[in-house]
């Protein structure tokens, strides 16, 4: 499974929750610049990144990995 677009699929998500990157990575507790960088696909998203972002979308790490295979 090719993950190159995750980026722009938590940006689309973060966006449908009505939050600014700003506060959405406050809420989950990672640097905003990061949570850009990811967005943007100029990083890499790291283990414990997914965590966090997945959790800010309620649902386990698998449970949002699997939402992102089934929209692709």
């Amino acid at each position: 499974m090719q993950y190159y677009n995750i980026g722009t699929y938590i940006r689309n998500r973060r966006i449908k929750t009505g939050k600014s990157l700003n506060t959405f990575a406050a809420d989950i507790d990672l640097d905003s610049s990061i949570l850009s960088r990811i967005e943007n696909s100029k990083q890499d998203i790291k283990l414990q990144a997914l965590i966090k972002i997945a959790k800010g979308f309620e649902q386990t790490p698998a449970e949002f990995l699997k939402d992102f295979e089934n929209k692709i």
